[in-house]
């Protein structure tokens, strides 16, 4: 049973930072592209950012400069490090995986940015 564990989220301040980190654990043959998403209740899920295999780089707009993911393929994990985050960042993160050419998903973070 392949899974994704989500960590790392919370309350932050406006101008603070935080970091996700997404572990795939189970029996894994493969891992390609990897990457973050957001969603809020009642909307769509919609993309942060994602990372292939040879570790090139996509992100929303609205996050560039502001966010960075990367990866650690020895550990399977997916990191997202969220800097001068704004309250419009708030909501529920998502990690997602291809992992054995399934797409997998992680539970979800909250992430508030608030006063």
């Amino acid at each position: 049973q392949v899974q994704l564990v989500e960590s790392g989220g919370g309350l932050v301040q406006p101008g603070g930072s935080l970091r996700l980190s997404c572990a795939a654990s189970g029996n894994i043959f493969s891992i390609y592209n990897m990457g973050w998403y957001r969603q809020t209740p009642g909307k769509q899920r919609r993309l942060v950012a994602t990372i292939t295999s040879g570790g090139t780089t996509n992100y929303a707009d609205s996050v560039k400069g502001r966010f960075t993911i990367s990866r650690d393929n020895a550990k399977n994990t997916v990191y997202l490090q969220m800097n001068s985050l704004k309250p419009e960042d708030t909501d529920v993160y998502y990690c997602n995986a291809v992992i054995n050419n399934l797409s997998k998903w992680g539970q979800g973070s909250q992430v508030t940015v608030s006063a």
